[in-house]
Parts: C-alpha cells; sequence; structure tokens
C-alpha cells in the first residue's frame, strides 16, 4: 500500500518548531489539510493551529474531537511532541522523570488512543516518534530512555493489532536531529545545562527538513519501523551486531565524549 496525503487531514503534535514544524510544511505543501497543535506559540503556516499540552489527556481528547468537527475526518496522526532531560537515575527528581514520562510517553498514548476511532473510520494512520535512544541506552538519559523504549514498545503492539484493520502504524527513530530538543530540555544538575546543549548540537548531523521527508514516505509506505539519519543505521546495529555488549562501549564513547 502506498498513501497518498493530498486532500487528507493530517494531525501533528509539537508542531512549533523542528520536526514538527518541518512536517506541517511538507504536508501542506503535499496538499493536506493540517491540524499543528504545540504548548508554544505556532507559527503562521496555514495550518489551523491549536495550543496543546499533550500531556493532560482530557485536553488530547478534546483535541480530538475538535479536530474531527472541524474537518470531518482524521487520516494521519503523527505524535511528534518531546522533552529532553539530562540526570542520573539518583540525580533527578520523581517530578523530573514524571515530567519527561508524561510528554513523551504519556502524550504518544493520549493522541494514539483519542484519534484511533477516528483513524480507523478513516483506514488511516498514526505515526508515534521514538529515537535511537528508543533502541539503545546511554547513561544520564535513563528518563529519556525510558520513555523512548516505551514509545517503541506500545507501538509494535498496536501495529500488530491493527493488522487486518486498514489502520497504518508507524514508529520513527530519529538520530541527531537539528532541533531545540536540547535547549527546551531540562538538566537535573543546572551547571551541566550548556554542555548539554553542545553535545547534542554536535550530534545533530540531520535536518528537520530531511527528517520530515523520510518519516512521511516511512508512513507512506506503512512502514513499521523508520531509522532517520545515518546515526540512527549505526545505533540500530549496535544491540544486533552486540548484543548487550554495546553497554559498556556506549558508555565508554559517552564518558570520552564529556571529557
Amino acid at each position: 500500500m502506498t498513501r497518498s496525503f493530498a486532500d487528507k487531514v493530517a494531525v501533528v503534535t509539537g508542531a512549533a518548531s523542528g520536526i514538527g514544524a518541518a512536517l506541517v510544511r511538507r504536508l501542506l505543501a503535499e496538499g493536506a489539510r493540517v491540524a499543528a497543535s504545540d504548548i508554544d506559540e505556532l507559527p503562521e503556516t496555514g495550518a489551523r493551529r491549536y495550543r496543546l499540552d499533550v500531556a493532560d489527556r482530557d485536553a488530547v481528547h478534546a483535541h480530538a474531537a475538535a479536530v474531527a468537527a472541524e474537518f470531518g475526518r482524521v487520516d494521519l496522526v503523527v505524535n511528534n511532541a518531546g522533552v529532553a532531560l539530562k540526570g542520573t537515575v539518583a540525580q533527578m527528581s520523581d517530578e523530573e522523570l514524571r515530567w519527561v514520562m508524561d510528554v513523551n510517553f504519556w502524550g504518544v498514548v493520549h493522541g494514539t488512543r483519542a484519534f484511533l476511532p477516528h483513524l480507523v473510520a478513516a483506514r488511516g494512520s498514526v505515526v508515534n516518534i521514538s529515537s535511537a535512544f528508543g533502541l539503545i541506552a546511554v547513561p544520564s538519559l535513563s528518563a529519556y530512555n525510558a520513555s523512548k523504549f516505551a514509545v517503541r514498545g506500545f507501538t509494535e503492539a498496536l501495529r500488530q493489532e491493527m493488522a487486518g484493520t486498514g489502520v497504518g502504524v508507524t514508529c520513527v527513530h530519529p538520530g541527531g536531529i537539528k532541533t531545540n530538543i536540547a535547549r527546551k530540555g531540562r538538566t537535573s544538575d543546572p551547571s551541566e545545562k550548556a554542555d548539554f546543549n553542545r553535545s547534542l548540537d554536535k550530534v545533530a548531523i540531520t535536518s528537520p527538513d530531511a527528517a520530515a521527508r523520510r518519516i512521511l514516505d516511512g508512513a507512506r509506505k506503512d512502514k513499521a519501523r523508520v531509522l532517520v539519519g545515518p546515526d540512527a543505521y549505526a545505533i540500530d546495529l549496535l544491540p544486533r551486531l552486540l548484543g548487550s555488549l554495546y553497554q559498556p562501549l556506549v558508555n565508554r564513547l559517552f564518558r570520552a565524549g564529556q571529557s
């Protein structure tokens, strides 16, 4: 199956910048009608703009009802909103861990469940954004890892449940993308914020537009998994080739990068 997004209704969360904004631009260029949402102010693009906190279950379900009422149908949902936290398991507070899980994991759950009846009716697609760090774990990003591994498990199970319904389900694992996720993220130790920004900037090798193109191509073809960026392909190979032995290797590389 190859899907077209022309004249379709697409929903994109986390659309104020980065991958989300690039997805909105590409979908509009393809002739889709787009409902773009974010907790931050959205740029004027021609999309219908909504302010939305994806961590708020009731707000997301109300958003789904409003979009369906305004547009009449929903054909594509991209659960893209996400945040980052640097902090060890010992350092981070319960509140920080909850913040990451509420946005990165529960935001995906709320968006999927709220829109799923509309997607079933339209035989549409849901695209959930995990991460290359939903394929391997790295030290000091345990909350982020946990959220992105959870997105992967949730989405892969959903794809199996949707078999035979005509609903496409795609899990996306971007590598380093040139976005503002670090600058908008948090560090358990405030003194590490500048270093956190620099470290993510250093590995951000793929543009948001290239990422958006890859994601939509994958959704169009109903791919189960989409890797974005050459680094994502390399990361995907690590546990396949090394099993759990990838962990000491990644730990050494991470520590070397911090020195």
